[in-house]
């Protein structure tokens, strides 16, 4: 049974805890509301964006001039992964979400034969990916100097993952990253980048039966589509930031409600202790004292 005054320094010790908790959740809070506003006011861009490549793609078709990033390699042999995760931990199940729906993608390839290599964008996705599959590593991408996230990086991103497309190191590339929906939902999403994917686009949304295109659709997707590599990453990116702030957030207020409970039981165990301390100096003072 401990003693009081390691009980002391235990309460002491989880208070200190607690109060590192409780000041963590509040500057994630702070991050949080930067992060979901930069992200939800990113969508309707990229949405718009792509669905307007979606209709020069669809009226493209599978023509034999139609550019490269569009219509692939020909053959689907060589996978580049992007796994986009965070700097830092702290932050619940983010980081270890992301890159559990990147494992079972790389063992489904590994086991259909396929030849993967990992790019890995953040600290810890890297440090949990190493262990298993460290020589399919071909590079990564720091960003813990990187105080907010600007299109510029996700540019950089996107100029290395091109320049090793047109040097025929991979022909399909796929993104993993953590889509935001609220504080305490983040889902891990995969999305392939390279060949360009997009939806059926709905109404008159980028379709070509409403448009006249100069210069011709091909020229204009040799244009876009490279950017719109770039688009889905830092789309991606600014997903990640407030994904990672929420569930640091969230983590946080669990820590801090974790460590409030805690003490409450310590103090607990400590008054009995103290109680049974009390008591038996009594019973020896009235023992003595009879004896007398």
């Amino acid at each position: 049974m401990p003693s009081l005054k390691d009980l002391k320094n235990r309460i002491s010790s989880v208070k200190s805890t607690r109060k590192i908790t409780k000041a963590m959740q509040m500057v994630a809070a702070a991050k949080l509301r930067r992060a979901q506003d930069a992200a939800e006011m990113s969508r309707p861009y990229t949405e718009r964006f792509n669905a307007l490549l979606g209709g020069l793609a669809a009226s493209v078709g599978g023509s034999a001039t139609a550019p490269k990033l569009l219509s692939g390699t020909g053959k689907d042999d060589v996978h580049m992964l992007v796994v986009m995760t965070a700097e830092r931990g702290l932050c619940g199940g983010f980081n270890s979400s992301i890159v559990k729906k990147a494992r079972t993608q790389i063992e489904t390839l590994k086991a259909s034969g396929k030849t993967v290599k990992i790019l890995t964008v953040g600290k810890k996705g890297r440090e949990q990916l190493k262990r298993d599959y460290g020589d399919l590593f071909v590079g990564h991408v720091d960003l813990s100097d990187v105080k907010k996230i600007g299109y510029a990086d996700a540019q950089n991103i996107a100029k290395d993952i091109l320049v090793r497309f047109d040097n025929e190191e991979f022909d399909v590339a796929t993104i993993f990253y953590s889509k935001f929906q609220s504080v305490i939902s983040q889902v891990p999403t995969a999305q392939q980048v390279i060949p360009a994917q997009f939806d059926a686009p709905e109404g008159d949304a980028g379709g070509s039966t409403l448009y006249e295109y100069e210069p011709g659709e091909e020229a204009i997707l040799a244009d876009l589509l490279p950017r719109g590599v770039a688009t889905q990453i830092f789309s991606a990116l600014l997903e990640n930031a407030a994904s990672e702030q929420g569930a640091r957030m969230s983590a946080m207020d669990n820590a801090t409600r974790n460590a409030g409970e805690m003490i409450d039981k310590l103090t607990i165990e400590y008054n009995r202790s103290r109680q049974a301390v009390i008591t038996n100096e009594l019973i020896e003072i009235i023992s003595g004292a009879e004896a007398l």
